[in-house]
């Protein structure tokens, strides 16, 4: 596993999956071979989060290579996490109400035996254990892991969900607030209510390839009941017209000036925005701060080979800094650090997001239907 904090290395690594291992996508990708075996997924997830390449340069690749029908299973995957921006988006409260309740539960947990088992990777479950280490060295886990690791935790472990989830945020490159945390509350049965997802024994030996013994789990586990029900918030996603010789706030989800929809602007000075864990509710590992702030800097060193003036600076610093827009960045600790500081910013939006967050008012499989619909407009 090998993530080069680099536009250059993303673009490579989408190179050689397209060439070399997305024919066999839709029929391999939910095996989990291990670390050293990734062939049959693309491993694009930290580049695609943060912007350092996009969904429509991916799924464009993709079909350079393969026709729609044979690559619609990879471009749903790809289009997952704009789906689930969007939902969280129309329901931002989802999240704030996420960090309200991880605030009381930490102190409940704080001191709990199978908790700091679990982080430890001490428990009784092999496979889990193996995916505790996976996920702190490698900074990634398969998604179908992902799914397993939750449903363990939850149901098996009997652990809260939101402290599974601030586990993970913690520790993936990938992380972001909405594909997380909507990720774990699909799984514990609040996302759609009574629908959970429960990780079986012979689920987990069959697309591991057996790799793991000593398997046992709740298998009969009840959905986690909430009681919560969140009401779409209408949003305005429109952009501000009136864009001349402005600065421009780029953060850590857009972390390629070059290929977004403002590329051709001519903005006074972009500033690249860094969130250190100082201005962080949840803590990222040293590694994850620092796998972001070298693709910061990757960004950096690409703005000026084009002599576009830039500088990075800490997010603390955006109250010195005047006449300034900024690229949108989605729902989470970046955006609930300039609200809780009311620092006002004009927002650019993503002709990509604003076409599709329209279609992310009920579930994925609605969104699914319009699919070919946001492709044959981008591509």
């Amino acid at each position: 596993m090998n993530f080069e904090a680099s536009r250059a290395g993303a673009l490579d690594k989408l190179n050689y999956f397209v060439e070399n291992n997305l024919s066999e996508y839709s029929k391999l990708r939910n095996f989990d071979y291990g670390p050293e075996n990734r062939s049959n997924i693309s491993c694009l997830s930290p580049y695609i989060t943060h912007g350092v390449i996009n969904e429509k340069e991916v799924i464009k690749r993709s079909l350079d290579k393969y026709s729609f029908s044979k690559n619609e299973k990879f471009i749903q995957e790809v289009l997952w996490r704009t789906y689930w921006k969007g939902w969280l988006e129309l329901r931002p409260n989802v999240w704030s109400d996420y960090l309200i309740e991880l605030n009381k539960i930490r102190e409940e947990f704080k001191d709990n035996r199978n908790y700091l088992n679990a982080l430890e990777g001490k428990t009784n479950i092999e496979c889990f254990n193996s995916w505790v280490s996976e996920l702190k060295e490698n900074n990634y886990l398969h998604n179908h892991t992902r799914m397993w690791f939750a449903s363990i935790w939850i149901f098996t472990l009997e652990l809260p969900w939101q402290l599974g989830a601030e586990f993970f945020l913690q520790h993936l490159y990938d992380g972001d607030a909405a594909s997380n945390t909507l990720g774990w509350r699909w799984v514990a049965g609040v996302q759609t209510n009574g629908k959970h997802y429960l990780a079986s024994e012979w689920n987990i030996k069959k697309f591991t390839n057996n790799r793991f013994s000593n398997i046992k789990l709740n298998e009969n586990a009840p959905p986690k009941i909430s009681n919560k029900t969140y009401s779409i918030i209408k949003q305005d996603f429109s952009n501000s017209t009136n864009l001349e010789n402005k600065n421009l706030l780029v953060f850590d989800n857009n972390l390629s000036f070059e290929i977004t929809d403002f590329q051709n602007l001519k903005f006074k000075k972009i500033f690249l925005i860094s969130n250190k864990n100082e201005n962080r509710f949840i803590k990222l590992s040293e590694k994850v701060v620092k796998f972001k702030a070298l693709l910061i800097n990757d960004q950096e060193q690409r703005l000026k080979a084009k002599s576009i003036n830039c500088q990075v600076v800490d997010i603390n610093e955006i109250e010195n800094i005047d006449n300034c827009c900024g690229l949108y960045p989605t729902v989470g600790e970046n955006l609930d650090y300039l609200n809780l500081n009311n620092l006002k910013v004009d927002f650019l939006y993503r002709t990509l997001d604003q076409y599709s967050w329209q279609y992310c008012n009920k579930g994925f499989f609605n969104f699914k239907n319009y699919i070919p619909k946001i492709i044959s407009t981008f591509n």
